[in-house]
């Protein structure tokens, strides 16, 4: 009997992490709790050291001293400022208008506006929220139909989760140990499929319900010609420096992503300071929600480093990866049955939790099947941005939920969301079978060419009076 309760102590550990999470424990409790309780068990048992757990002052070291996490009070302090300038509320009244007279004008400028609000905020909850408040009074207004209405708000805003420099991929960077620039420049191509995806579910709606998505009357359309112009152009061109900011410097190698966090934050408060709404009450509300979110990620990710470092003393690292090696179809068993598995879990775990706690337990076996960690983790992204749209913690539907009037149905919001659900899925699929979709934006490695090498070599004045061999020719 104690043997066998030695040999599993790591499915043992995941299986109590689990009933812990089922029960609503808080997760960076559960993780530290299920983490020291079975390391008191390995060590009575003989399975590890006592002076094993030192490692632990280590680890935790690990995370208060690491830079790249200090990108993310940065970018979350940047998100909520931007919510509560204004800049949202001119984007999505000037890219409304420029689209007012298409059918379904306002979902393509919910659409785009979510896009651009995801590249200089970083935070679901800032988009959702923002786009919430603006344009789902306006679809009412003008006649969409609820469900739609809802629905494309809550997905638009879930685009942030994909497109940099999103919060999710800091973490996923940091937890698989691979450059944030990296993943980064390989979210360009998903994040640019994904909003495609968007705008053509809206076509085909305005083909076959046109009722659904109606244009604007003419006596809406306020603005025409220049007027409409500079509409776009006072809405479009500071979010565009804003974005250059944050990601044009680190993907031209001039800042790492806590520098160009903590410019983004600087030019978020120059922006809200440009639009007139620059406060201390803005700013203490920003800090506010920046304390409370990093506090947060902080605790889970200390949990998640009691919990691994146990689990992986007691042998369940090696257990997870033979497992997970193990399953038939190779590498496309592992991709099927670690995206279902992912999808699943993110019924009742949000992306924070996965994040420190599940993918830990896949990179291992991931990098032993010589699959691409950049692909991987974008692919895990893509596949968790449901985690937002579904049931319980569709965060994103409650926080529309949250600032819909009354007589928006509950029903209507998750209804709502279903289509933009497949399509949230389609995009993995079309990223499994078209990995170029990543890979293609990732920096190649520098290749030699020995011929030319070679030609550079001869080409040196007065090699011959030094009496060295003649370099080998090439056949």
């Amino acid at each position: 009997m104690i043997d066998t309760i030695r040999a599993n102590l790591g499915p043992m550990m995941f299986g109590g992490l689990i009933v812990f999470l089922l029960i609503g424990y808080p997760a960076a409790f559960s993780l530290a709790a299920v983490g020291l309780f079975f390391s008191f068990i390995a060590i009575e048992m003989g399975v590890i050291a006592p002076q094993y757990m030192g490692n632990l002052t280590f680890q935790l070291y690990a995370i208060i001293s690491n830079d790249l996490l200090l990108s993310i009070p940065f970018f979350t302090f940047m998100g909520a400022v931007l919510e509560r300038c204004g800049l949202a509320e001119d984007l999505l009244d000037s890219i409304g208008q420029l689209f007012g007279s298409v059918r379904g004008g306002l979902s393509y400028a919910v659409i785009l506006v979510g896009a651009i609000l995801g590249a200089i905020t970083g935070t679901v909850a800032a988009s959702v929220i923002a786009m919430g408040v603006i344009s789902l009074p306006v679809m009412m207004r003008y006649g969409y139909n609820m469900q739609h209405a809802t629905g494309v708000i809550a997905a638009s805003g879930t685009i942030t989760q994909l497109i940099p420099p999103s919060l999710v991929l800091v973490v996923l960077a940091d937890v698989m140990g691979k450059s944030v620039g990296d993943m980064y420049a390989g979210a360009i191509g998903p994040s640019i499929v994904q909003v495609a995806l968007f705008c053509i579910w809206v076509v085909i709606l305005s083909i076959i319900k046109p009722h659904h998505v109606p244009a604007l009357p003419p006596e809406a359309r306020t603005l025409k010609g220049r007027a409409l112009v500079w509409k776009c152009i006072r809405g479009i061109v500071p979010s565009a420096a804003l974005i250059f900011l944050v990601l044009g410097t680190i993907f031209m190698g001039l800042a790492t992503p806590t520098e160009a966090g903590a410019m983004g934050a600087v030019g978020a408060l120059g922006l809200a300071a440009l639009y007139g709404t620059l406060s201390w009450k803005l700013t203490y509300q920003a800090m506010s929600s920046t304390m409370r979110i990093t506090a947060m990620v902080t605790m889970i990710l200390i949990g998640a480093r009691v919990f691994s470092l146990v689990f992986q003393g007691v042998g369940g690292g090696l257990w997870i990866e033979h497992m997970l090696t193990g399953l038939p179809g190779g590498q496309v068993g592992f991709l099927a049955f670690s995206m279902v598995f992912v999808f699943f879990i993110a019924f009742f775990l949000d992306f924070f939790e996965i994040a420190f706690i599940i993918i830990p337990l896949l990179t291992p076996a991931a990098t032993k099947l010589d699959i691409n960690l950049i692909w991987f983790g974008l692919l895990i992204c893509a596949n968790i941005q449901t985690s937002f749209m579904h049931p319980p913690f569709g965060f994103a539907l409650f926080y529309l939920r949250g600032i819909a009037p009354p007589t928006v149905k509950s029903r209507d919001i998750y209804l709502g969301s279903i289509p933009w659900i497949v399509l949230q899925l389609l995009l993995v699929a079309l990223m499994i079978a078209f990995p170029e979709m990543v890979t293609y934006w990732l920096e190649k490695p520098p290749t030699l060419d020995p011929a030319a090498i070679e030609r550079q070599f001869q080409s040196l004045p007065g090699l011959d009076n030094l009496g060295l061999p003649a370099p080998p020719t090439s056949n």
